[in-house]
């Protein structure tokens, strides 16, 4: 499993991060992409939720 913080976005005061996190479907076997915009604090543990 593939994982990456992409970028670092910046809105009025506070600092955001865009995290993608590749997944990969147990059914078919194909990978799926998951994306999600949050505080620098919350990337770990999106990353590391399965």
């Amino acid at each position: 499993m593939a994982k990456k913080t992409v970028a670092s976005l910046q809105t009025s005061s506070k600092r955001l991060t865009k995290a993608i996190k590749m997944v990969k479907s147990p059914k078919t076997g194909a990978y799926t992409f998951i994306e999600s915009v949050m505080t620098p604090e919350e990337v770990d543990t999106f990353l590391k939720k399965k």
